[in-house]
């Protein structure tokens, strides 16, 4: 169950790699929304210091250390995409710490009182569930040729590795068939512009309606 103590609309933000998720999660905190960030949070848990930091050296030894004393997670990810069940300890390890970060910031904006938007930033919110537990979703999506030009000109990769990259991701278009909203961003910067702030009105609509005991989302099987 929802805590009735919050105020504020939840908002999931994903989609598809070179869809330009950032780029309307940067529009969206402009307007006065709260970002949280998944990929931050990623980083500040395996920080020096940190339990998971420290798990994870003990798991995969000091070679995943930088001479500066953080986490190389470059070879990190070259031992983990190579071995699924390493893989999976790795996640053993980061997933929980990430979410009670989550989970403490939203405590913190609950004791606040804060009455306005927050949105969660995810790349992979769909595929993990952690959509259920939004009050709305925000898919932000372009057309397959735009995705590709856009991730061959950022990645500098040629078309046939950009299409791979595409395809081993959940298809853009059954993330849309969740959706509350849908920003395309297939064209100019003006157009997102637009329909971004289309978007923003309509959740800060929602949030001023919004029921303080809600049940969880969900979507069906």
């Amino acid at each position: 169950m929802t805590d009735p103590a919050r105020r504020f609309l939840l908002v999931g933000l994903t989609g598809g790699i070179a869809t330009g998720k950032s780029t309307v999660s940067g529009m969206l905190r402009d307007l006065g929304c709260v970002v949280i960030d998944a990929d931050v949070l990623a980083r500040e848990v395996v920080e020096p210091g940190a339990p998971a930091f420290r798990e994870i050296v003990a798991e995969f030894g000091p070679e995943v250390v930088q001479p500066d004393g953080t986490l190389d997670r470059k070879r990190l990810g070259s031992v983990v995409f190579a071995d699924a069940a390493r893989r999976r300890r790795l996640e053993a390890i980061t997933h929980p710490a990430i979410r009670a970060s989550f989970a403490a910031r939203l405590q913190s904006l609950v004791e606040q009182r804060f009455t306005g938007i927050v949105i969660f930033d995810a790349a992979v919110m769909i595929e993990s569930g952690n959509y259920k537990t939004m009050d709305r979703l925000v898919v932000v999506a372009t057309d397959p040729e735009t995705q590709r030009s856009r991730l061959m000109a950022r990645d500098g990769i040629g078309p046939e590795d950009a299409s791979r990259r595409v395809a081993s991701q959940m298809p853009l278009a059954e993330k849309v068939k969740l959706a509350d909203y849908v920003i395309d961003n297939s064209g100019d910067r003006l157009a997102t512009v637009a329909r971004v702030r289309e978007v923003h009105a309509a959740l800060v609509a929602d949030a001023r309606h919004r029921d303080p005991r809600p049940s969880p989302r969900t979507f069906g099987p």
